[in-house]
C-alpha cells in the first residue's frame, strides 16, 4: 500500500512476531496520507473532549449552576498547565519523527530512551510545584467567592495527575511519530467509556462532588497511558532499545529540551493570555463563568478537527524534513489549509442552526440569559474557525520543521490579543468582548505565523543544499 512501510526487526520470527505496520508520509499522495493520518487523531480528540463533556454534563445537571462554574474557572489554568505538558510531550516527538523520515533507527531509538527520562522528570517536578500553587494561582484569578473551593477541589486533583498526564501523552506522541495515529485513539475511547461510569460511581453514587469528576479523569487518562506503554513494548520491533540505547545522552536531552520546552512554553504563554481572560470573566460574575464554560465545551468540540489537522501537520513535516522533501511540505500545506477551509464553514453552520440544542447539554432550559450568552459566544467563535485552521496547521507544520522556538512567538501573539481582551475590552464591552476575545487571538497569531513560514521555509532549503552540497 501506498505510504506505508512494514519493518522487520533482524530478530523478528518467521510466523510475524516481531513485526508492525509503521506508515512513511514521504512516500504516496499527501492530501490522502494527511487525511488518513488526521481521522483517527480526529476520533481521539473527540473522545478526548467527549469524557470532558461527560464531566460538565455530569456536573451540570446534578450539582447544579455553581458546580459548572467552578470547574469553568479551573479552565485557563488547567490550560496553563496541561496544555505546556501536552506540548512538551509533542516537541520531544519532532525528533524522532525526522529520524524515523531519515531511516536512522538507532538514533530513533536514544531520543526515545531520553524523551522517557526527560517526562519522568518534568512529571515530578511540576507535580510538587503546581499542587503547592495551586490555591494561590485561584486567588489571583478572582475566582469568585461562592465557586473557588468547588473550583481548587477539582483542578488539585487534576494536577496530581500530571504524571499519568505525560504517560498518556509522551507514549501516544511516539506512535504518532512513527506513523501510527490509531493505536491511542483505541486506548483513549476505551478510557472515554470507563471515564463516564467512574463519574457517574464517584459524583452520585459517592457523593465525591466536583473533586469525583477529576479522580474520574486522572484514572481513566492513567489507563490510556498505560496501555498504550504497553503496546509500544511488545509491538513495535523498531522501539527494542538497548541497554546502551538507555543511557542518558547529553546531544539528544538538548535536542529534546530545545523542542519540547519551547511547544509547552507556546501553549503556556498562549494560556497566559487566557488566564488573564479568565480574570476578567470571573469578574463579571459566576454566571458569566458558567456560559464561557458551557460555551467552550461545545467550541472545544468543534475545533477538534483543527487540532488534529495540527498534529498531523507536525508529524508529516518533521518525516519528509528528515527526508529532505520540501516539495512534498508545500504540498502537504495546500491540502490541509484547503481541508481546514471546508470545516469552518462546515462547523459554522452546525453552530448556527444547532448550537441552542446542543448547549442544553449542559445547561437546563431555565436559564435563559447563561444559555443566551453561551449561544453568542460559540457562535462568534466559530465566524472566525479558518484563521484557527491556519494557526494550528501553520504553527505545527512549522514546528514539525524544527523551529519550535520560532513557533513561540505565535503563543505571544495570542497572549497579548487575550491580554489586551482581559484588560481592556472586557471592562469596557463586557461579555461581547469575551466573545470576540479568541478571534482577536486567531488572528493576531496568523499575522505572524505566515510570514514565519516562508522564512522557515527558506531556511530550510538552504540547510538541505548546504546537506547535499
Amino acid at each position: 500500500m501506498s505510504g506505508i512501510s512494514c519493518r522487520r526487526d533482524v530478530c523478528g520470527e518467521e510466523k510475524g512476531q516481531g513485526i508492525i505496520m509503521e506508515k512513511d508520509m514521504t512516500k504516496g499522495s499527501p492530501f490522502r496520507l494527511i487525511l488518513g493520518f488526521a481521522i483517527p487523531l480526529l476520533f481521539g480528540l473527540i473522545f478526548q473532549q467527549f469524557y470532558s463533556m461527560v464531566d460538565t454534563i455530569i456536573v451540570g445537571h446534578y450539582l447544579g449552576v455553581d458546580a459548572l462554574a467552578a470547574v469553568g474557572a479551573t479552565g485557563s489554568v488547567n490550560f496553563l498547565i496541561i496544555g505546556f505538558c501536552m506540548g512538551v510531550c509533542s516537541g520531544f516527538s519532532i525528533p524522532i519523527a525526522q529520524e524515523f523520515g531519515a531511516k536512522h533507527e538507532e538514533i530513533l531509538r536514544k531520543y526515545v530512551a531520553n524523551c522517557v527520562w526527560l517526562s519522568l522528570i518534568f512529571a515530578v517536578v511540576m507535580t510538587i510545584a503546581v499542587v503547592i500553587l495551586c490555591r494561590p494561582i485561584l486567588q489571583a484569578m478572582r475566582t469568585p467567592a461562592d465557586i473557588i473551593e468547588g473550583s481548587y477541589s477539582y483542578i488539585v486533583v487534576i494536577f496530581m495527575g500530571i504524571p499519568v498526564t505525560y504517560l498518556y501523552n509522551m507514549t501516544a506522541a511516539v506512535l504518532r511519530s512513527l506513523g501510527d495515529s490509531r493505536t491511542p485513539v483505541i486506548f483513549l475511547i476505551m478510557a472515554a467509556i470507563i471515564n463516564i461510569f467512574l463519574d457517574l460511581l464517584c459524583i452520585i453514587v459517592f457523593h465525591m462532588g466536583v473533586e469525583g469528576a477529576a479522580v474520574a479523569t486522572v484514572l481513566s487518562q492513567a489507563l490510556a497511558g498505560v496501555c498504550c506503554l504497553v503496546f509500544m513494548y511488545r509491538k513495535f520491533t523498531i522501539l527494542k532499545l538497548s541497554r546502551d540505547e538507555w543511557r542518558w545522552n547529553r546531544d539528544c536531552v538538548g535536542k529534546l529540551c530545545g523542542m519540547g520546552i519551547p511547544m509547552g512554553l507556546q501553549y503556556s504563554i498562549t494560556a497566559i493570555g487566557s488566564v488573564v481572560l479568565q480574570s476578567a470573566v470571573n469578574g463579571i460574575g459566576s454566571d458569566a463563568v458558567a456560559a464561557v464554560t458551557a460555551g467552550s465545551k461545545l467550541s472545544m468540540l468543534l475545533m477538534c478537527p483543527f487540532d488534529a489537522m495540527g498534529s498531523t501537520m507536525a508529524t508529516y513535516g518533521g518525516q519528509n524534513v528528515g527526508a529532505g522533501n520540501l516539495e512534498r511540505v508545500d504540498q502537504g500545506l495546500k491540502s490541509c489549509t484547503i481541508l481546514g477551509l471546508v470545516y469552518s464553514v462546515v462547523a459554522a453552520g452546525i453552530a448556527y442552526m444547532l448550537g441552542t440544542n446542543l448547549l442544553h447539554l449542559f445547561l437546563d432550559a431555565g436559564e435563559a440569559d447563561i444559555l443566551a450568552n453561551a449561544y453568542a459566544f460559540i457562535r462568534t467563535n466559530t465566524l472566525f474557525y479558518f484563521p484557527l485552521a491556519l494557526v494550528n496547521i501553520v504553527r505545527f507544520l512549522i514546528q514539525g520543521m524544527g523551529f519550535s522556538k520560532l513557533a513561540v512567538f505565535a503563543g505571544a501573539f495570542e497572549m497579548l490579543a487575550r491580554g489586551l481582551a482581559g484588560f481592556v475590552l472586557v471592562p469596557y464591552f463586557g461579555f461581547r468582548a469575551v466573545c470576540f476575545a479568541n478571534p482577536l487571538a486567531w488572528i493576531f497569531a496568523d499575522i505572524f505565523l505566515i510570514p514565519a513560514f516562508f522564512y522557515v521555509r527558506r531556511k530550510t532549503a538552504r540547510l538541505l543544499d548546504g546537506k547535499l552540497t
